[in-house]
């Protein structure tokens, strides 16, 4: 797949805490998975403080994303692949 940041992503909370983009993906997104530190996404290794709530929608996975020295991100990226991939797993 790839490093995240070649993908095509939109941005939807940025220098987040772990919390918020928990409680983003809680409060907003239907469909909803909670997944361990260390979970594989998009060929990278998602870090945070559980639970890390990942969101789909549609096509989409909306995810927490920490870049060190950067903070953390919630990206929403379209990939049909990776959501079947989440659904498998769970």
């Amino acid at each position: 797949m790839g490093c995240i940041e070649e993908l095509k992503y939109e941005t939807i909370l940025s220098h987040a805490s772990f919390k918020e983009c928990r409680d983003y993906v809680k409060e907003h997104f239907k469909e909803r998975y909670e997944v361990d530190p260390g979970f594989k996404i998009f060929d990278s290794y998602i870090i945070g403080i559980p639970p890390i709530l990942v969101g789909i929608e549609g096509d989409a996975v909306i995810f927490p994303y920490t870049k060190p020295c950067h903070g953390s991100f919630l990206l929403r990226i379209e990939c049909s692949d990776e959501v079947n991939r989440l659904r498998r797993k769970r």
